[in-house]
């Protein structure tokens, strides 16, 4: 089977208080979730009906075994993904205190997890060049082995190679508790950023990838890269994408946040989901934002992933066009 969407990196326990407006140390109870970005990924895809599937790592424990569950749940294809003796399945917990506070903290991942023991030489390398849209993370590359993977995966699809109609997705998540430096993320996402057609990532993250700048600034020097497409994040004035001949820009969903952790994740699904029904871009954009208004709203992130449909009805009902087939 060949995937529409495969991503590579990240998968944890999301313990996720039921206490809302507290800090951590007052919380009374927690729920458990599936969590890790590009995990969330391809959940988030997987509920706009794409065929996806994770590489990844867990330990080989209770937990471990939980998100074997949780992905066949959510209809993710878990094949690749597999146990690393000695090394527990990370946890991460948060407090939620909205609108805008939601601090993580990460158990079990340094100094190293199981994600990061990816190895290059377990690679499905058809899989890989195969897959319509491959996603990774910066994440990815902080450590080895999981650095040489994501360098090995990248360099078995070279963007000269793709055919129409596919993608290679770098998301540029940088999380400095995870660097030595800011500079030391520059270089290696300059490693793959050749293989790169679509960049995503805010102000922090571009600045990190190619500089401070404006965000046109930034998408430009994405798009000087090789990228063929530039999505910067602007907070509250939405989002932008840039190509080399055009620029658009999707307004904010307004809604009420609840927990705005998983949002990304589920712009990143919707994100693909439009790429590959060939949406305009503004359409995909439109469509993606919506998205992630809706998992913002809500307290999980894999189980608040939105269906298609709650989508349109966001759209429909904030005057947004609907993509046409976006039932689909």
């Amino acid at each position: 089977m060949t995937h529409e969407l495969l991503t590579i990196g990240r998968i944890s326990v999301d313990i996720y208080p039921n206490d809302i407006g507290v800090d951590l140390e007052d919380v009374a109870s927690f729920g458990k979730y599936l969590g890790g970005s590009p995990s969330n990924v391809a959940v988030a895809a997987a509920r706009h009906g794409r065929r996806s599937a994770v590489i990844t790592r867990t330990g080989d424990d209770p937990f471990g075994a939980y998100l074997h569950r949780e992905l066949q749940k959510f209809n993710v294809d878990d094949r690749f993904v597999s146990s690393v003796p000695d090394l527990l399945t990370p946890v991460t917990f948060c407090a939620i205190k909205p609108p805008d506070d939601f601090p993580l903290y990460f158990y079990g991942r340094l100094p190293s997890a199981p994600d990061w023991q990816i190895r290059a030489e377990e690679l499905d390398i058809a899989a890989v060049k195969d897959a319509r849209i491959f996603w990774s993370t910066v994440t990815g590359l902080s450590q080895e082995p999981s650095r040489g993977a994501h360098i090995a995966a990248h360099q078995a699809r070279p963007r000269t190679g793709l055919s129409e109609g596919q993608y290679t997705i770098l998301d540029l998540d940088y999380r400095p508790m995870f660097w030595a430096s800011e500079q030391e993320a520059r270089e290696q996402i300059a490693r793959i950023l050749p293989q790169v057609t679509v960049a995503i990532g805010n102000d922090k993250e571009c600045a990190v990838a190619v500089g401070e700048g404006t965000p046109d600034e930034q998408a430009d020097r994405l798009l000087a890269a090789g990228v063929e497409i530039a999505v910067v994040k602007l907070g509250p004035d939405g989002v932008m994408a840039k190509t080399s001949t055009e620029r658009v820009v999707s307004a904010p969903v307004p809604v009420e946040t609840v927990n705005g952790l998983g949002a990304g994740d589920s712009f990143g699904g919707a994100f693909v989901h439009g790429l590959l029904s060939g949406w305009p871009l503004a359409q995909v954009l439109d469509y993606a934002n919506a998205s992630g208004a809706i998992v913002a709203s809500r307290l999980s992130c894999a189980d608040a992933m939105p269906t298609p449909e709650e989508v349109i009805s966001l759209l429909a009902e904030r005057g947004r066009l609907v993509p046409e087939g976006a039932t689909k």
